[in-house]
C-alpha cells in the first residue's frame, strides 16, 4: 500500500491534482484501491480534496520544505547567500541535483535581477548553471539516453574553471552563474548560484559566487 500511495501522489505531482478516474489511470492502480488510499492521504493531510478532483496537501509541503542534502547546508549558506545578493544585485540561490532536475532549495531575492519570474518554479531543467555544475562531478551519472553529445567537452571545462554558466535558457531575461557546494569528504552536495540579467553579464559574477561558494563549503 505504500507503494501505491506514492503512485498517486506522483500522480497529483504530474496532473496538478486530477480526479478520482485520472489519478487511478495514471498510476496504475484500481479505482477502488485509489479511492481507498486517498482517503487515508486526506486523514493524514497529505492530500486535500478539492471541487474539482485531489491535490497533494500542505503537509507534505512542510515536509519537503524540511528537506536538504546535508543537515547544516541551509542554516550554513543562509547568510553568505544574502551578503552575495546584497553585494552584487543578484538574486541567489541555493540548489540540488535530484533524478536529472535542478531543485531550488532557498533562495535570497537581489536588488536588479530579474527573477520574479522563476520564483514559484522549484524544479528546473537539469542543464541550467545549478545543475551543470553538479552533472560534471565524476561521480554523477546521467540516464544513458539523456546525455547529450556536447557533454563531455563542456563538463570537463566546468569542472577545470569550476563554475557553471547558463543564458537565457528557462525565461528571457535570465543568465545564471553557479558554483559547487562540497561537504567534509569533498562530495558535491549542492550548488550556489547567482541569477541576474544579461546585460550584466553573469560571467563576471564567477569569481565572487566561486569564493563564496568556497567559504560556505570550508564551512560544511
Amino acid at each position: 500500500m505504500l507503494k501505491g500511495a506514492f503512485e498517486l501522489l506522483a500522480a497529483m505531482d504530474r496532473t496538478r491534482g486530477a480526479g478520482l478516474t485520472r489519478l487511478s489511470v495514471e498510476s496504475g492502480l484500481p479505482k477502488a484501491t485509489a479511492y481507498r488510499l486517498l482517503e487515508q492521504l486526506i486523514g493524514l493531510g497529505a492530500v486535500e480534496r478539492y471541487a474539482d478532483g485531489y491535490r497533494i496537501g500542505s503537509r507534505m509541503f512542510q515536509f519537503g520544505n524540511g528537506w536538504q542534502p546535508h543537515p547544516e547546508l541551509r542554516a550554513t549558506a543562509a547568510e553568505p547567500a544574502r551578503r552575495l545578493a546584497a553585494v552584487t544585485g543578484a538574486a541567489v540561490g541555493i540548489a540540488v541535483l535530484r533524478h536529472d532536475q535542478t531543485l531550488v532549495l532557498d533562495w535570497a531575492p537581489g536588488a536588479t535581477a530579474p527573477f520574479t519570474a522563476l520564483r514559484n518554479r522549484s524544479a528546473w531543467p537539469w542543464y541550467t548553471a545549478a545543475g551543470k555544475v553538479l552533472a560534471a562531478a565524476p561521480e554523477y551519472r546521467f540516464p544513458p539516453s539523456s546525455v547529450p553529445a556536447s557533454w563531455p567537452r563542456e563538463g570537463r571545462a566546468i569542472r577545470e574553471s569550476g563554475v557553471a554558466v547558463d543564458r537565457e535558457i528557462l525565461t528571457p531575461g535570465v543568465c545564471s552563474v553557479a558554483a559547487a557546494l562540497y561537504d567534509a569528504s569533498g562530495t558535491p552536495v549542492a550548488s550556489l548560484f547567482a541569477a541576474t540579467a544579461p546585460a550584466h553579464r553573469p560571467e563576471r559574477l564567477a569569481d565572487v559566487v566561486r569564493r563564496t561558494s568556497a567559504a560556505i563549503s570550508a564551512r560544511l
